[in-house]
C-alpha cells in the first residue's frame, strides 16, 4: 500500500489523518513542521504528501515551492484551517488537491485516492 507523509503542526490533526488513513490501510509517516517534513521525505519512498499551510519553521507554501523545484513528481495534498484564500495559492504551486480544516474522512479519503491515482 501506499506510504503518506503527513506534516501538520497541529498534534492532533496529524494523529487523525493517521488513524483513518491506517485504517484505509495506508502506511503513515509524521512531521511535526516542514523543515522535519522536507528531511523526512528526502530520507524515504513516499507516495504522497498531505501538508497543512500555516506551520512553524517551513510553511505549506514553501513545501510546495520546494519540492516543485527538486522534486516535480511529488503527489501533495494542502490542508488549511485558516483562510480559504491561500488553498487555491496552494493549487497554483503545485498541490493536486486542497481541503478546508475541518474535513470528514470521506473527503480525505476520496483526495487520497485521487491524488495517488493522478498523473506526476
Amino acid at each position: 500500500m501506499a506510504q503518506i507523509l503527513v506534516i501538520d503542526d497541529e498534534y492532533d490533526i496529524r494523529i487523525a489523518l493517521r488513524k483513518m488513513l491506517e485504517h484505509a490501510g495506508y502506511d503513515v509517516i509524521e512531521a511535526s513542521n516542514g523543515r522535519e517534513g522536507i528531511r523526512i521525505f528526502t530520507q524515504n519512498t513516499v507516495d504522497l504528501i498531505i501538508t497543512d499551510i500555516f506551520m512553524p519553521e517551513k510553511d505549506g507554501v514553501e513545501i510546495l515551492l520546494e519540492l516543485r523545484a527538486d522534486y516535480p513528481s511529488a503527489k501533495i495534498i494542502a490542508i488549511s484551517g485558516r483562510g480559504h484564500g491561500y488553498l487555491p495559492i496552494a493549487r497554483e504551486f503545485g498541490a493536486i488537491r486542497t481541503l478546508f480544516k475541518p474535513f470528514r474522512q470521506s473527503d480525505v479519503l476520496k483526495a487520497v485516492t485521487e491524488a495517488l491515482a493522478a498523473q506526476p
